[in-house]
């Protein structure tokens, strides 16, 4: 005792002499005081240290130095390494922090209930390990950065927060990080929040997902910058409650054994959007930049409130049938309804481009459907392109739906249920007709002679039931001075139908080329050569859809 009493002496002495930092080691927990802020560290009964708050009984203390590390404050580095871990924490926090360690499985209790410092906590993660974790419990916003991070646990999740506060998991720029957890265990996700999750940086976070989920919050999730690959998952690539907030940044979920993304509602009942989304519960999803590529066994987005898309890219390919049973982690086994993009409430497409692939309907509304805006792509190889259990409305944009033959149409509205489809504007080419009983105010035209008040196979439900376009062959659609040059699908409904803001001309068998669109099967704009003129007969209605479709 006499010669850690001495040790103690010494090294207070030497960081108030030369202004150093005092190194404290319990086990593989180092805690770093700097003398410019540790002020006067009391010594007492010759048992206990304490340093900035932080109480150490002095049994427990493995070693002590000083030296001239730099301490930067608010900051609990972890270094994981083969079957172990390090953790440094700064001086300034040391009191809000207690970390217990197994081998590399890191836990940290975090006590404080406001900002230190003005600012939250920030645990970085490095390293590599392929039996260790990362949890932390708490009560107050923190920051958990990645900073070149490759970390499975074999018994759980990867990172599990069990703090109910916003937490910003960051992948620090320049880093790649993969994290994966273990099949067959209790977890929720390899990537667990229990409160608001911020993804971002400048980074690269991959993750696996071998019992459920890839990412889940019980909360909010916001998207910004970061590149996340999700390439396998038993359940959902990335699950969340209240709403989800796509800003920026490139997500590409691939192997996804369920549903892409999916918000559900976190109460029994919405609030409604609020400013800023402050205290929101919708089960909305709004999508205002980056660039979303999915392709999933399920639903590609499943939003059970609203879904708004301003700009951005995304790109969904649902792989199950229409008839496969809905044996989804947690579904029934009912019969799948593997629409690409879905919303319980309504669909708002006002910018960004979107390519939608599907068995069933591509885009499905249980409300409104409205496009405004934006490159827009809905094919279904089984039921309607576009479907809108309300109104579906098209004013603006660029729309190339293809529905599946009759009954099935490229856009439908629910007319059983007293609602109609809109087309009010747009450059719009629908393969399959368009829902009978449309209100046109944007004249239409179809492919073919035109028959029965219309033209094209199924105008008004008659006609010829002839194959009014042809088969994997280009075509160029010019309205104005912009041309649409697009490659038609191998199978689809018997009529195509164009429409533009002027009387549109159309030429099938054309060379094209110019901004690629749609996944490659579209150019727009587009420059063309050759090809022939197509003949267009005023249209005014089609068939009558493929019904309804449903949430599960």
């Amino acid at each position: 005792m006499r010669k850690i009493i001495l040790a103690v002496c010494f090294h207070l002495s030497a960081i108030s002499l030369f202004a150093q930092t005092l190194n404290v080691q319990v086990g593989n927990v180092t805690y770093q005081f700097p003398a410019s802020q540790a002020g006067v560290m009391s010594y007492n009964d010759g048992t206990t240290l304490t340093a900035m708050g932080k109480a150490f009984a002095l049994s427990e203390v493995d070693k002590m130095w000083v030296d001239e590390t730099v301490v930067t404050d608010n900051m609990v580095s972890i270094v994981y390494s083969s079957s172990s871990a390090q953790v440094t924490v700064a001086g300034n926090v040391a009191q809000y922090v207690t970390p217990t360690l197994s081998g590399a499985h890191v836990s940290i209790a975090q006590t404080n209930t406001a900002a230190v410092n003005n600012d939250e906590i920030t645990y970085q993660l490095s390293g590599t390990t392929a039996n260790g974790s990362f949890a932390l419990s708490g009560s107050y916003k923190a920051t958990v950065a990645l900073a070149g991070l490759t970390l499975t646990n074999p018994n759980g999740a990867a990172i599990n927060i069990s703090n109910s506060k916003r937490i910003q998991l960051s992948a620090k720029q320049g880093t790649t990080n993969t994290l994966a957890d273990c099949a067959s265990g209790s977890q929720k996700a390899c990537v667990y929040s229990k409160g608001q999750l911020q993804l971002q940086g400048n980074g690269t976070l991959n993750i696996t997902g071998n019992t459920k989920h890839g990412i889940k919050s019980a909360s909010y999730i916001s998207v910004k910058n970061l590149t996340l690959n999700i390439t396998s998952t038993v359940g959902d690539g990335i699950n969340c409650e209240e709403y989800m907030e796509i800003k920026s940044g490139t997500i590409t979920l691939t192997g996804i054994g369920d549903d892409g993304i999916q918000c559900d509602l976190g109460g029994t009942s919405s609030t409604g959007i609020t400013t800023g989304h402050e205290d929101e519960d919708t089960g909305n999803i709004y999508i205002s930049g980056g660039t979303i590529n999915v392709n999933c066994e399920y639903k590609g987005i499943k939003a059970q409130g609203d879904l708004d898309i301003s700009d951005g890219t995304v790109s969904v390919t649902s792989n199950a049938s229409a008839s496969s049973n809905g044996n989804h982690w947690g579904g029934s086994s009912s019969t799948s309804s593997p629409e690409a993009i879905e919303a319980k409430g309504a669909i708002a497409i006002s910018g960004g481009q979107i390519y939608a692939h599907s068995a069933d309907d591509a885009i499905n509304a249980g409300g409104n459907l409205t496009i405004s805006g934006g490159l827009v792509y809905a094919h279904s190889t089984s039921n309607d392109g576009l479907d809108a259990n309300g109104n579906c409305y098209i004013k603006g944009g660029l729309v190339y739906a293809i529905g599946a033959s009759s009954p099935e149409v490229a856009i439908d509205a629910n007319t059983e249920g007293g609602y109609k489809l809109y087309v009010q504007g747009g450059t719009i080419v629908a393969i399959g007709g368009l829902e009978s009983g449309a209100s046109l105010t944007q004249s239409c035209y179809s492919t073919g002679s035109s028959s029965s008040g219309g033209g094209g196979g199924r105008p008004g439900g008659g006609g010829s039931s002839s194959t009014s376009w042809s088969k994997n062959t280009w075509y160029a659609l010019t309205v104005g001075s912009t041309t649409f040059a697009f490659k038609t699908p191998s199978s689809g409904g018997s009529t195509m139908v164009v429409s533009g803001a002027g009387t549109p001309t159309l030429q099938s068998g054309v060379t094209a080329s110019g901004t690629a669109v749609f996944d490659g099967v579209g150019y727009y704009p587009a420059t063309v050569s050759g090809g022939s003129s197509v003949t267009l007969s005023s249209y005014s209605g089609g068939n009558s859809g493929g019904g309804p479709g449903g949430w599960w």
